[in-house]
């Protein structure tokens, strides 16, 4: 690559073609949202990307839209704590990377002693099966496919809190984004 702004270029073709729905953002390659399927069924997320006109030598801002319930992500605005995208970052990563490999891993490994949401973290610590049961009720409240249609995210911005809400799960052990394995 000859340039960050071919790189650019290529990352988010790449991205597109790996049938990620990308969505730009004033139409340029430098700020878009991205419907990011969470792994083993957790939900459906709208990430905002916004990439630095050094990328790939610095790293993407990532955040998430609609709202969940995790350690490593602002409940407010979304922000990631991630270390290989806030930290180590290298421009051997690419968009792929962070869609493939470190979202999945933020989601499925949560990590309550670097956190973002203390409160996330607090109950992961203290209460393992609230956490769990907090985790779900976000996912079926705000990770559902209808929740990323309107990019201005004016559905999103619900201030309920879904702890009082009665939750239409059943009572199977399934893997959801934020909840760590024993």
């Amino acid at each position: 690559m000859s340039s960050p702004s071919k790189r650019r270029e290529m990352d988010v073709m790449k991205l597109m073609m790996s049938d990620y729905n990308v969505e730009t953002i004033n139409d340029g390659l430098n700020d878009f949202n991205v419907e990011f399927h969470g792994p083993k069924e957790s939900g459906v997320w709208k990430i905002h990307v916004e990439l630095p006109d050094a990328y790939p030598y610095k790293s993407p801002s990532i955040g998430f839209v609609n709202k969940i319930f995790h350690p490593n992500v602002d409940e407010l605005s979304g922000s990631v704590c991630l270390d290989v995208i806030n930290q180590s970052w290298s421009p051997m990563f690419d968009l792929l990377n962070v869609f493939e490999v470190f979202l999945p891993q933020l989601l499925i490994y949560p990590n309550p002693s670097d956190p973002l949401n203390g409160d996330a973290a607090s109950l992961m610590m203290k209460d393992k099966e609230q956490y769990d049961q907090k985790v779900k009720e976000y996912c079926e409240r705000y990770a559902k496919k209808e929740h990323i249609m309107n990019s201005t995210g004016e559905e999103l911005s619900d201030e309920e809190d879904v702890s009082d809400e009665e939750s239409g799960s059943s009572d199977e052990e399934d893997e959801i984004a934020g909840h760590v394995d024993p």
